[in-house]
């Protein structure tokens, strides 16, 4: 073992040990070496927003934002800080017997609280908070199994279906789609998944149970570990994934999945509840090399009682093209179609006598350019339209909506690090 002077002057007056500064040494290689793979990661999201013909009044009952489409984090006009997050990570290496860890912190109106599995358009009151928390934090492990392994997370982690992600900069577009929005996003429990080859990958887990008094849509967000008042009762989760290999050409690098999350929790009264996503989605390359398209499906069910009363469902079809015009700038495109049985998500609806289901329609078209490094600009226009009824319009009073569109035009700025 080689001392430097300073330890060798403490050891002759006697202030240390040796032997215990050997010690030490030892301890600070060994965090040295568990940290020197570890990376700090995030991003800070701001963003400027015009909706005309809206209002803002603390007392509507769209979290005091008017009538404003319920799309996940939607908000009035202004200046906004939407979320800021930072991750700690110590990602698997190529080891059979490999092991990390995630941390991921999330602050802000668009931060998604633990386990908050809907995070449903901007009222929910736990969004309103404006402070999160922590919204992944597990244990990353590896077991050899064949020709591969399984990789395991256990703790709180992201929800394994869905085209569009929690985190903005990974997304297509700066809003977030209806398909979003109905989706849960965060899990606790055990999730393993394991790699086939080099096209084929499956995934499935088991989390506790999240539950509502009601079946309607947004859920109530459960408490960290938090479950059901019974043990059978959990989150049971699974999903496929197909990569198109180099012999496909021009498809080579096509993705395809499929997955679906099915709870079964209770209410407080005891009554037993399901609540299950399905979600199908893909993303193709064309004969064109700058054009990429995309499908997404979401369909969510909800059954209340042990009998099925107070069904409910609601599903998303949606479609998205990317075409890259140069290094720095692209353009994004999504349109969505939105059935919603329930009467609960597309906006404050105020229908007529027959009450019509929700139908309704988006189309965002988003330009995207890259002119700081470090830095995703983007530049949106949003159109939302409603069916039946009128949604949208001034909030100056209960049920004061006025027209079935809604417009957005909004310069999304966001900081990677």
């Amino acid at each position: 073992m080689k001392f430097n002077q300073w330890t060798l002057g403490l050891a002759a007056v006697g202030a240390v040990s040796l032997a215990s500064a050997a010690r030490a040494d030892e301890k600070m290689a060994q965090v040295q070496t568990a940290l020197s793979n570890t990376t700090i990661s995030g991003y800070v999201d701001t963003a400027i927003s015009w909706r005309p013909n809206t209002d803002r009044r603390p007392d509507t009952g769209n979290g005091g934002v008017g009538n404003v489409p319920a799309y996940s984090f939607a908000k009035n006009d202004g200046f906004s800080l939407n979320a800021i997050d930072i991750a700690i990570d110590h990602p698997l290496d190529e080891s059979p017997w490999a092991a990390g860890y995630h941390v991921e912190l999330m602050a802000g109106p668009d931060a998604v609280p633990a386990n908050n599995q809907v995070p449903y358009g901007a009222g929910s009151s736990a969004l309103q908070l404006g402070f999160a928390g922590l919204r992944q934090a597990y244990v990353a492990l590896r077991t050899p199994l064949g020709n591969s392994g399984i990789d395991w997370k256990l703790g709180l982690w992201d929800t394994i279906i869905g085209y569009e992600s929690t985190s903005t900069p990974l997304d297509p577009n700066y809003t977030r789609s209806y398909g979003y929005s109905i989706e849960p996003t965060t899990h606790s429990g055990l999730i393993g998944t394991y790699k086939v080859n080099d096209m084929f990958s499956m995934t499935l887990g088991v989390a506790n149970s999240w539950f509502s008094d009601e079946p309607g849509w947004p859920n109530n967000p459960a408490a960290l570990n938090s479950g059901s008042a019974y043990e059978s009762q959990r989150a049971y989760l699974g999903a496929v994934a197909f990569t198109a290999p180099e012999s496909w050409g021009w498809l080579k690098g096509g993705t395809f999945n499929a997955g679906v999350v099915h709870n079964v929790g209770s209410t407080t009264s005891g009554t037993k509840n399901t609540r299950t996503s399905w979600y199908l989605g893909s993303t193709i390359p064309t004969p064109i090399t700058a054009l990429k398209v995309g499908g997404a499906f979401d369909l969510q069910s909800v059954k209340n009682g042990s009998g099925g009363s107070g069904s409910d469902y609601i599903w998303v079809a949606g479609l998205y093209a990317a075409y890259q015009i140069n290094d720095k700038a692209s353009l994004n495109f999504r349109g969505e179609y939105v059935k919603d049985g329930g009467n609960t998500l597309v906006g404050n609806v105020v229908f007529d006598s027959n009450s019509y289901n929700s139908d309704a329609e988006e189309f965002t078209a988003t330009l995207q350019y890259n002119l700081w490094a470090n830095v995703i600009s983007r530049l949106e226009f949003r159109w939302d339209h409603v069916e039946h009824g009128v949604a949208f319009g001034s909030a100056a009073g209960s049920g004061n909506v006025n027209r079935n569109n809604d417009f957005l035009l909004a310069l999304n700025v966001i900081y990677q690090f």
